[in-house]
């Protein structure tokens, strides 16, 4: 839907921006900014369907990215991929009924993210997907199959690596609809990393001053394949330990995995002295451990991208990568859960310095500002 701009020029294109878990914020804090500069003709408008719903935590990162006040909050909470993509689904409907934009625009690939462009597309309304087009061609991931589904709905798709595009076309998607425009989280990434949060500080807010002046590794654990089965995720926890005794390790515990190690019975193994456990932290606090750290362990899909902007090494804790080019062309490194292959690419870091790697093209700070001039374009083309 067209809006009328009060300052006089030409009308503006409302855009629905949805967001739902905490890697979706730092992904649509530049988009926002893009689509609400002037000359940009777009009137973004922002939905939170608090799929994470951590007050405190979502707070400090619309505070800390400097996100708008969203203007929908469906509060939806946590259940299964089932029950929390429906009432999503449920809930969104009737916010898009009353706010009628010209387009919805997702990212990433939450629940949060094919339940709204499901939405919208069965009612007719264009869906534009930020971050299109990445595959683990791992169906066994939850993300996957929102990533595949959601890039099939979409109408307007931005990748962010050009084995994206390959993807894409490779599923039926026509070219024209697909746009190679850089990574959004890395916008953020620059944009902030002037204000990351020490290490220091970090520990010394902790109670440990000096944990870290010697250098340290990060480690980050969440995803159900290594924390919901005790004999993967105790082998993860003793490799952890055993690379304490060489390297202090600072493990920001996500609150699900810190109920299964305690559940699992497995507390013990991070009772030693080189292991920092941290609450979750804040985007600046995360942002200054990952950027001086010697190695981070992880995971998570979005820190493979942040280390590989900042040069930092990172070793994957999965079996695949969605984001290929990170391994390619970045610091990255696959090691899966087997302990041997992890402690080899540990000891290629301590004895070189890891990979070394590059930025990706595009990779520069201006993705939302290519998305948002495209799709004022798309949408004044479509009348």
């Amino acid at each position: 839907m067209k809006q009328s701009n009060d300052q006089g020029g030409s009308e503006l294109h409302r855009i629905l921006c949805v967001v739902g878990a905490r890697p979706n914020f730092m992904k649509m804090a530049p988009i926002m900014a893009a689509m609400a500069a002037p000359g940009a003709a777009l009137q973004p408008k922002l939905v939170h369907t608090g799929q994470h719903y951590d007050v405190a935590m979502n707070h400090q990162y619309f505070q800390a990215l400097g996100i708008p006040e969203p203007d929908v909050n469906l509060e939806v909470g946590s259940g299964s991929h089932a029950q929390q993509t429906a009432e999503v689904m449920r809930r969104f409907e009737p916010a898009l009924d009353e706010v009628q934009p010209s387009a919805v625009l997702v990212v990433g690939d939450v629940n949060s993210t094919i339940a709204c462009a499901l939405v919208a597309a069965k009612k007719g309304v264009p869906v534009i997907h930020v971050e299109a087009g990445l595959r683990s061609f791992d169906r066994a991931m939850p993300e996957e199959i929102n990533r595949v589904l959601t890039d099939q709905l979409s109408d307007l798709l931005f990748t962010t690596e050009e084995s994206g595009r390959d993807n894409l076309l490779k599923e039926g998607i026509a070219d024209s609809r697909i746009h190679f425009v850089g990574n959004v989280m890395i916008d953020t990434l620059r944009l902030n990393l002037p204000r990351a949060i020490a290490t220091a500080q970090i520990a010394l807010d902790a109670g440990r001053p000096g944990f870290a002046d010697h250098g340290y590794a990060v480690l980050t654990l969440h995803r159900p394949s290594n924390v919901d089965d005790p004999v993967i995720l105790q082998r993860l926890l003793e490799t952890a330990a055993r690379i304490s005794m060489r390297t202090p390790v600072i493990f920001p515990v996500h609150p699900r995995t810190r109920a299964t190690i305690e559940r699992f019975g497995l507390s013990h193994l991070l009772d030693r002295q080189q292991i920092l456990l941290l609450p979750p932290m804040g985007y600046l606090e995360m942002l200054g451990l990952m950027k001086d750290a010697k190695v981070v362990l992880t995971d998570s899909g979005g820190i493979q991208e942040e280390t590989t902007a900042l040069g930092t090494p990172c070793i994957t804790l999965r079996h695949n990568t969605e984001r290929p080019i990170t391994v390619d062309e970045g610091t990255n490194t696959i090691a899966g859960d087997d302990p041997v292959r992890i402690m080899a690419a540990y000891d290629q870091v301590l004895a070189g310095g890891g990979k070394a790697g590059r930025v990706p093209h595009f990779w520069d700070g201006r993705a939302a500002e290519r998305i948002a001039v495209i799709v004022r374009d798309w949408l004044r083309a479509r009348g």
